[in-house]
């Protein structure tokens, strides 16, 4: 960060139009966030502790769960704090951190859906060599791939943004740090950041959706494929959570990066969807109709009571 940087906190002003609702979506917002920590420690226990469950395609699901809890924790706290009546003041660092957590776990989980997408696509395009395509070594490499991918992206967002002198207004017209709020601030040109920052992530979102559908293309022909109707609803169902989740995800990154001149109410909303909400529903997307998942939910607490009672 350059020497002539006056700005040491900023002030987030949070939701916009919402003066006078600040406890109702305190309460709201509130409870959409235990159930994402609730939910996705649930996903995450029992992919851990069932030995059915420590396959490929829970491997991923486990990462999923784990960028979850930390997609919605990198906005909802400070959100809740300044909705409770707390200051609504972050500071410099703080304000860089978020926006770097952000895209970083944001970015990583657009990769790790499309690293699903490839899961299911060899399962069931390729479903005997599918253990040897999916090794533990190519699950390993792709995981850490996304880590570092997902970390390159959010690096080079942060530098570019946080290396502006912010020498002026230091009130930030929205809920989190995010590059378009936090570039209005800037004491200088802000042209090459608003580009890449918006080439970044609509780039990056627009070809691993582009990918996801090139694998989902080519699913939907394997299915075709199968002569049974109970092997393709077989097939199909190893699928759907999969693409509620791409669903849930993508819709509102494209909404709002993809949008000339999107309302700062809608924007806002969409963001809130994609930081809440979507994490929230996962867990139920993939263990409503999921049988293994839901096998070993059930035996994750009576494990743990038998344990207490032996001691």
């Amino acid at each position: 960060m350059r020497n002539h940087t006056t700005v040491s906190e900023f002030i987030l002003l949070g939701i916009p139009e919402t003066g006078g609702l600040e406890m109702a979506l305190f309460f709201l917002f509130s409870s959409f966030y235990l159930c994402t920590l609730l939910g996705n420690v649930l996903i995450l226990a029992a992919v851990v502790s069932s030995s059915r469950l420590h396959t490929p395609m829970y491997f991923f699901l486990g990462n999923l769960s784990i960028f979850d809890l930390g997609f919605s924790s990198t906005t909802a706290p400070k959100m809740l704090l300044y909705l409770s009546g707390q200051d609504h003041g972050i500071s410099f660092q703080g304000c860089a951190a978020q926006l770097f957590f952000y895209h970083f776990l944001g970015c990583t989980e657009c990769f790790l859906y499309t690293v699903m997408a490839y899961d299911r696509f060899v399962a069931i395009c390729f479903p005997l060599r599918y253990m040897v395509i999916m090794n533990h070594k190519v699950c390993s490499v792709l995981a850490i791939g996304t880590w570092l991918g997902g970390c390159v992206h959010a690096t080079i967002l942060t530098s570019l943004t946080f290396q502006l002198p912010y020498c002026g207004p230091h009130e930030v017209g929205y809920y989190f740090c995010d590059i378009p709020a936090v570039l209005l601030l800037a004491c200088e040109d802000t042209s090459l950041a608003q580009r890449v920052g918006f080439t970044n992530v609509g780039l990056l979102s627009l070809i691993c959706f582009f990918l996801i559908l090139v694998s989902y293309t080519r699913i939907g022909i394997c299915i075709a494929k199968i002569r049974s109707k109970e092997g393709r609803q077989r097939a199909f169902s190893t699928c759907s959570a999969h693409l509620a989740a791409i669903l849930c995800a993508y819709g509102p990154v494209i909404i709002i990066y993809l949008q000339p001149n999107p309302r700062p109410l809608l924007g806002a909303v969409v963001q809130i969807l994609n930081n809440l909400v979507t994490p929230m529903l996962n867990p139920l997307i993939y263990s409503l109709r999921n049988k293994d998942v839901k096998s070993a939910l059930r035996h994750v607490f009576p494990r743990r009571r038998l344990v207490l009672e032996n001691k």
